[in-house]
């Protein structure tokens, strides 16, 4: 007979890994800080960073003349060096931000907090989404002002002549701006003056349940001498040993956790926080955006899809800890004495909710990342939504979802339920052929081979209907676990968040009700020791991996026992009928 010894020991060692990844969800040591990068690495790069005090202490006396470099020599003012505090890097300056008043500006779906000392936003809440259901008055806040997981949005203007850039402090009208009743929109100007004449507003403008941000610098050149520039953006953070906060569950683990790039060729860049220093990234195109994203939610920065800019990252380590940084340069503009001119950009911090990804940029969909399974998740992840536009559950959908899928694969399923069936109805037969040939076990596989091949059986039926399940169960898997939209949805009853294990175990134990009756139906004449042991552990071995898994994926997989359960009873009392 055909050894199925090699199918079960593939299934075997894919519930094995999958078990042991599930576990080391929960259970492993947080991975190590990432290392600061090597003085070498340090010393080749090209753009300026600190690696020690001495560095430091440059640095932010070299400020004025950094702030007056060539516009298109893509100089920056360091990010560690602040005016008057030698000693502190531009995360350590945002972390005091909670010292001084802020100004907030809240939306329908968004409440952002921005310093005055450069315009960087510090803090942003997603007012839709709650960090857990227990508590649904606190909200997911993207980013972080200082700690181990600062997480900051920077921008501002290089030029020759004077400029505000991210050290630079704005004066603003009012503290608190909201959004008006009716309204589609509000504005939030900060202002810069010089001396000699250059006054620069800079205005975030936010938008009726929008997650981008305009950002826009608006130069009016009263100095009686040209003005050149240019625009510059960046999304700055630190890495904890181990995240547990704002929502996430330690993001690095099973999602994508670090610095994207998207440029028309080459489309999206994923670069690990790990790699940063090692392997700086440096390009310039139009038509592009960088990100920081992480598991559902991520931060980006649109420039102009006409404008070429130059994108790069950055490594550097004050006190120990290093900061990541990912940015963009725009080309220089002339700003002649006496006219005004603006800078614009947009930025995104908020959820990857998949159907308005592309509306807002060119490429914003591949933030969503379901890896090498991405060509049975998208079309999967579109079903989906497009049942639950009609049900408006998650759950319901995912059970009609299962049911369509059933249908079809329902040929496929139905011709190997068919074989197994004979093969059932073969039993006495093959016990015969034991008695004969004994422990011959060539002459027996050669007798049961003869049989199956006069009576058109498959022995491999037991299997092939779960081997073409496989791609679909795990991309299925990643549609749960990377869908914001599946984020924290509730189904019936006791399930009230598909996205994590069913609290009771309830799903995982009704799989394995239905597994374990399927297997009464399925044929064991012809198997060796081993192989039975094997099927008989398998529900066992599923209902334990299963209480790791998410719930709605449980649900899927259930249902799909369910089902099959049903279809293979009733094709085997067919046949049954029949002869």
């Amino acid at each position: 007979m055909v050894n199925l010894r090699p199918i079960l020991f593939v299934l075997l060692a894919l519930l094995g890994y999958t078990i042991w990844v599930e576990w080391q969800k929960d259970y492993a040591a947080p991975p190590q800080a990432a290392a600061s990068a090597s003085p070498s690495k340090q010393k080749d790069a090209d753009i300026p960073r600190a690696a020690d005090q001495n560095t430091v202490q440059a640095a932010s006396d070299t400020v004025p003349s950094l702030q007056k470099a060539r516009p298109d020599s893509g100089d920056l003012p360091p990010a560690q060096a602040v005016p008057g505090d030698s000693g502190r890097g531009a995360g350590q300056e945002a972390a005091t931000a909670g010292a001084r008043e802020l100004l907030t500006v809240r939306t329908d779906v968004l409440e952002l907090a921005i310093d005055p000392v450069g315009g960087t936003v510090v803090s942003a809440k997603l007012l839709k989404y709650p960090v857990d259901l227990k508590a649904p008055g606190l909200k997911v806040d993207l980013l972080s002002a200082g700690g181990p997981d600062m997480f900051i949005v920077q921008s501002g203007l290089l030029s020759q002549e004077p400029a505000p850039n991210h050290t630079s402090t704005y004066r603003a009208e009012k503290m608190h701006y909201e959004l008006a009743q009716g309204a589609d929109e509000v504005r939030v100007p900060l202002t810069w003056d010089d001396a000699g004449g250059v006054h620069v507003t800079k205005t975030f403008i936010l938008k009726r349940g929008r997650y981008d941000v305009g950002v826009r610098h608006t130069i009016e050149n009263r100095s009686g001498q040209d003005w050149s520039g240019s625009r510059y953006e960046q999304l700055q953070r630190t890495v904890a040993p181990s995240k547990n906060s704002g929502g996430f569950t330690n993001p690095g683990r099973y999602s994508f956790f670090g610095i994207g790039f998207y440029s028309p060729d080459e489309k999206f860049v994923k670069i690990k926080f790990d790699d940063v220093a090692g392997e700086p990234f440096k390009r310039s195109f139009a038509g592009g955006w960088l990100a920081m994203v992480q598991h559902y939610f991520f931060a980006a920065w649109i420039p102009p899809s006409d404008e070429t800019d130059s994108y790069s990252t950055q490594v550097y380590s004050p006190g120990g800890q290093p900061h990541y940084i990912a940015r963009a340069i725009s080309p220089p503009q002339d700003v002649p004495a006496g006219s005004v001119k603006a800078f614009s950009s947009r930025l995104f911090v908020g959820p990857k909710l998949q159907n308005k990804l592309e509306d807002i940029a060119p490429g914003l969909r591949y933030t969503v990342n379901y890896g090498i399974f991405t060509v049975f998740s998208k079309p999967l992840f579109w079903l989906l939504s497009h049942i639950h536009s009609v049900v408006g559950n998650w759950g319901w959908a995912i059970l009609l979802l299962t049911v369509l899928i059933k249908l079809a694969f329902f040929k496929l399923t139905e011709a190997q339920y068919r074989s197994m069936a004979r093969m059932r109805k073969l039993q006495p037969r093959i016990e015969q052929l034991k008695e004969r040939y004994g422990d011959d076990r060539q002459r027996m596989s050669q007798a049961m081979m003869e049989l199956y091949k006069t009576e058109k059986v498959n022995p491999l039926g037991g299997c092939l209907p779960i081997l073409v399940q496989i791609p679909i169960f795990i991309a299925l898997y990643w549609v749960l676990l990377e869908s914001v939209e599946l984020r924290q949805a509730p189904f019936i009853l006791w399930i009230d968040n598909l996205s994590v294990r069913d609290p009771y175990f309830i799903l995982p134990v009704l799989n394995a009700a239905f597994m374990i009756l399927t297997q009464r139906l399925t044929p064991t004449a012809g198997m060796d020791p081993l192989q039975a042991k094997i099927m008989q552990f398998m529900p066992i071995g599923f209902s334990f991996m299963f209480a790791f898994f998410p719930a709605g994926l449980v649900l899927y997989w259930a249902t799909n026992a369910g089902l099959s359960l049903a279809q293979q009873w009733y094709i085997t009392r067919k046949i049954n009928a029949d002869n």
